[in-house]
């Protein structure tokens, strides 16, 4: 998928949506660490990932840059450090003018007021008045993959992002992710409807005939009554 194809798709959904629908096609779910938050409130992104591992200097970012496609997404691997902030108001300016979507940022930013005027999404884990102190040797594979918490992702690979957090998933099959993505956000909005009419979501869900029968079968999940029923509410 393209850059435009991707950020369209996403227009209407969520991270939480994009999360079950990779559940539901049995997709490993690739979710940044817990904590992660966009600079500025109600701050959406989605495109393809441009990765880059951080070892101490900028030179890294903007050598990534130099292979950007219009809406992708830097995709910044500091190791998770809080002693240190990677990017700044310079990093995020140049980042805009060779049309990148954003920045995700597996560590800190600085420069947050000006971030702020600039306007260009990022998310990171918090705030950092220093640079980096080092300057450790780069990594061969520094523009090739970026580390997010327990695994890689790279140029063949979508990045989500909102309020609830970043999600990772594969660009091929991108296209059928979105769509399962919306569907599952349509069964929940007549779900909600319904329970707003005073249909319970245990009635809509039959929830007591799901009681019944895994009291005679252990093995029968609320995942598999769901599927059963194709109604979402865990995926």
């Amino acid at each position: 998928m393209d850059n435009a194809s991707i950020a369209s798709g996403f227009r209407d959904l969520s991270t939480a949506l994009l999360a079950d629908a990779c559940l539901r096609n049995d997709i490993p779910v690739r979710m940044a660490p817990a904590g992660i938050r966009p600079l500025l409130p109600r701050t959406r992104l989605a495109g393809r990932v441009l990765p880059a591992r951080h070892s101490g200097s900028v030179d890294v970012f903007l050598e990534a840059m130099g292979s950007a496609q219009p809406g992708d997404v830097l995709v910044i691997d500091n190791a998770g450090r809080t002693d240190e902030a990677c990017i700044g108001d310079l990093v995020v300016l140049e980042a805009g003018a060779c049309g990148l979507a954003g920045l995700v940022v597996w560590g800190l930013h600085r420069d947050t007021a000006d971030l702020e005027s600039i306007g260009i999404p990022v998310f990171s884990y918090g705030a950092c008045s220093s640079g980096p102190r080092r300057l450790d040797p780069q990594s061969p594979v520094a523009l090739l993959s970026a580390r997010f918490g327990d695994f890689l992702v790279g140029r063949e690979d979508m990045v989500f992002a909102d309020a609830d957090g970043v999600v990772f998933a594969p660009a091929p099959g991108g296209a059928e992710l979105l769509e399962l993505a919306a569907s599952i956000s349509r069964r929940e909005r007549d779900q909600a409807t319904l329970v707003g009419q005073g249909r319970t979501l245990r009635q809509q869900l039959r929830f007591e005939e799901y009681l019944g029968r895994r009291a005679g079968d252990a093995s029968y999940t609320f995942r598999r009554h769901l599927r059963h029923l194709g109604g979402a509410i865990e995926e």
